[in-house]
């Protein structure tokens, strides 16, 4: 019989900092998504409720993760490190200068909100690449994490968001527990040390840094991992369907703030059942519970202040 693995004050806490990070992006997300719109920036699809965006997406995923593992196994991993980097880097300066510009008034002002995104942008890459320290990394996750969020969740309407939801909860489930390719991807990311996992570190003193062993190694010899690892998509896909209800309910003379609020707490929700799992030492994928609590929230808030599902339409 497998002994159960013991919980500590340590572990406890951060997993309340871990759910603290999703908190933390999708409040700024809700943010930022009127300075978004504000400053006149174009959504990623001209048609948000057109399903062929579904299709569009699910494909530059698959894409971009067979390349990712091609790369890191047959060729140079810094080839990964310069397209993320630049992706953080692309990312990041929308979530710098859509705030800032939105508190300007003036064409002068405006053009210092832009000068001063684009450098912040620059040195936030560059520290990232000079120094990725846990927490280093973690503030990137914020921030691009958040800018995703908002960017996606203005482009998608309530539907395809959805099945957008339901689809990767399936797929991660499928990549961590059959074909385990999840795990070489996240191996592959924190070899080369990139905000596409968020860190909270168990012990005190923790460095990623120095961290050299790969979770599989680790897994495999039944090692305790000093920190706790979650994949930033796994806050910001859920965050999507917050920033999406919100956008929508707004747009349309409903009240948004507290069916994206229903959406978060479904989230934590989500995110404390899927942690039961976690803190028993083995990986877990994280989509399924987060995506079911986030659609929990929505169906239930929805029917609660309306009395029907909102925002379920496609259009062609």
């Amino acid at each position: 019989m497998a002994r159960e693995k013991s919980v500590d004050k340590n572990e406890i806490l951060a997993v309340f900092l871990m759910g603290c990070l999703f908190v933390l992006i999708h409040g700024l997300s809700l943010l930022i998504t009127t300075p978004f719109e504000s400053a006149g920036i174009e959504p990623a699809f001209e048609n948000p409720n057109d399903p062929m965006n579904i299709v569009y997406i699910f494909m530059i995923m698959l894409v971009f993760t067979v390349l990712i593992l091609l790369i890191a196994k047959f060729w140079k991993k810094r080839f990964i490190q310069v397209v993320i980097l630049g992706a953080v880097g692309y990312t990041s300066f929308y979530a710098f200068f859509l705030p800032l510009f939105h508190l300007t008034i003036s064409m002068i002002f405006s053009e210092f909100a832009l000068v001063a995104a684009v450098i912040a942008a620059i040195v936030l890459v560059v520290t990232l690449f000079k120094y990725p320290e846990w927490y280093v990394i973690d503030i990137c996750g914020v921030i691009i994490g958040t800018g995703a969020i908002v960017i996606f969740g203005i482009s998608l309407g309530i539907l395809l968001v959805l099945i957008l939801l339901i689809g990767l909860a399936i797929y991660d489930a499928i990549t961590v527990y059959k074909t385990k390719h999840m795990i070489d991807l996240a191996d592959t990311v924190m070899d080369l040390k990139l905000p596409v996992l968020l860190v909270i570190p168990k012990t005190k003193g923790y460095s990623l840094i120095k961290e050299t062993k790969r979770l599989k190694e680790k897994l495999k010899e039944g090692e305790e991992r000093d920190a706790f690892f979650m994949g930033l998509g796994d806050i910001v896909m859920p965050g999507i369907l917050v920033t999406a209800t919100y956008h929508y309910n707004i747009n349309n003379g409903l009240p948004g703030f507290p069916m994206a609020l229903s959406v978060m707490l479904g989230t934590l929700v989500g995110f404390a059942i899927l942690m039961t799992f976690v803190m028993k030492g083995k990986p877990q994928a994280g989509l399924p519970c987060l995506c079911g609590g986030a659609i929990a929230g929505y169906i239930i808030s929805s029917y609660l202040l309306f009395g029907e599902l909102v925002g379920l339409s496609f259009s062609i």
